[in-house]
């Protein structure tokens, strides 16, 4: 018989010295929520916004995928896709354009907007959330929907928050999804500043506490190291109080603050690949949503007109190929390492979103379903004879995956089954809870 040489006592106490340690760290790092990410959004002035604005981008975004990408053929081509899943990639963006186009829209008071006098902003902020109310109430707007205030690290902070006050006023009832972006961050204050404007405006406007959402915008070096040499980020997240659910990296202006010049400004610059690592490290098993900047070469024509000569039309191809193509990079390398979210700055952008997108999803498909299908064996196993299986985290990212490209529009549910998940497990979205179910079945 073993002997054991800690006393009972001892191994009590320790044993809840660490349980209470563990419960801590748990709180602070509750995993992957398992809801809905979007795969982008979209940034557009809040001077152009309308109720309709969503359902009209689709619009474009179908037409400039009829004119440029007739065929699935000419579509893998130009982005890169697996001939093998091309069509099926081609199908399922249609779908997507024409059900869904726009996931998550921002209504922009800041750079897509730009410095206005006071008055014309005003009207701008009341228009715009009259515009998002109709739209709210007509089921107009995307899924995901908010505004992006100015920063308030510099002198315009009154003027952010003069407008976030008039754009809620005139709002009313939240939208879904509601999220207020707070850019160029230069301390945790200017976060805890903004959740002090929250809870100072909700009961005025009939809110419920805690009913307004933010999400930080990354994007000068300071926010990722303070004065001092410290990680600003997980000061953010605390500041936040509960109310941060994303984070967004800004591509062009992180790079300009490391002195960067404009023609080496890009998604996959090594800067902004540390920078975004620094992210994941902060937030990762927060729940918080990350999100990459945007590809800031457009897909438009070269040549405007009717009367096009037939070179010019070719040559109107090749421009919007090769920003298609370049955004189509930019996107599976932020998928690749683990950026799910992105920017997007126009309507045509949509089709290279949803194909890049749509192709890294079917291309994981096969291996991921085997992964799932056989981690689901062992997590079971372990369950059912007893064994702790302390791994959930990894059972709920590889669920995720599934998640993720059905929410999309990526993947279709019944994919999802050749992982061995009945409709009824997937649609719980919880790896703890099949565990539990299939544990209640068995007894």
């Amino acid at each position: 018989m073993a002997t054991l040489r800690l006393s009972a006592d001892t191994l009590r106490s320790l044993t809840a010295r660490l349980k209470k340690e563990q419960q801590a760290v748990a709180l602070h790092y509750p995993g992957e929520p398992g809801t809905r990410q979007p795969v982008h959004t979209v940034y557009g002035g809040a001077h152009l916004f309308k109720s309709d604005t969503t359902r009209k981008l689709g619009d474009l975004a179908l037409k400039a995928m009829n004119q440029y990408a007739p065929t699935a053929q000419i579509l893998a081509e130009a982005v890169g896709i697996d001939p093998a899943i091309a069509q099926t990639v081609y199908q399922r963006v249609q779908d997507k354009l024409k059900r869904e186009a726009v996931e998550d829209f921002r209504i922009d008071f800041e750079d897509g907007y730009g410095i206005r006098g006071d008055a014309e902003e005003d009207g701008h902020a009341v228009q715009a959330a009259q515009e998002c109310a109709k739209g709210r109430d007509a089921g107009t707007l995307s899924p995901f929907i908010g505004i992006r205030i100015k920063s308030f690290a510099g002198e315009l902070a009154g003027r952010a928050l003069r407008t976030l006050d008039l754009f809620l006023g005139a709002l009313g009832k939240l939208p879904q999804n509601f999220v207020v972006t707070l850019p160029k961050i230069t301390s945790p204050e200017q976060v805890s500043a903004l959740i002090d404007a929250f809870e100072a405006l909700e009961p005025k406007l009939g809110l419920k506490d805690g009913s307004l959402k933010m999400e930080p915008m990354i994007e000068v070096t300071q926010t990722l190291l303070d004065a001092d040499g410290v990680s600003m980020l997980p000061q953010l997240l605390r500041a936040a109080r509960g109310r941060m659910v994303a984070a967004h990296f800004g591509t062009y202006d992180y790079t300009a603050s490391c002195n960067i010049t404009a023609l080496y400004q890009h998604m996959r610059h090594p800067a902004c690949d540390f920078a975004k690592q620094m992210m994941q490290v902060a937030y990762a098993g927060t729940g918080i949503f990350l999100s990459d900047g945007a590809t800031t070469l457009m897909p438009v024509a070269a040549h405007k007109g009717d009367n096009l000569s037939e070179e010019q039309k070719r040559e109107n191809q090749r421009a919007v190929h090769s920003a298609w193509r370049l955004h189509a990079d930019d996107l599976r390398h932020s998928l690749i390492n683990g950026f799910y979210q992105g920017w997007d700055l126009h309507p045509a952008q949509l089709v290279s979103r949803y194909a890049a997108a749509y192709g890294f999803f079917l291309k994981g498909l096969g291996p991921a379903s085997e992964r799932l299908k056989n981690f689901v064996s062992k997590a079971a196993q372990a369950t059912l004879q007893g064994d702790v299986f302390d791994d959930a985290a990894t059972g709920q990212g590889l669920l995720n995956f599934f998640l993720r490209g059905v929410n999309c529009g990526a993947l279709e549910e019944k994919e999802a089954l050749a992982t061995g998940l009945t409709l009824e497990e997937f649609r719980g979205r919880s790896f703890l809870k099949i565990l539990d179910n299939r544990r209640a079945q068995k007894t």
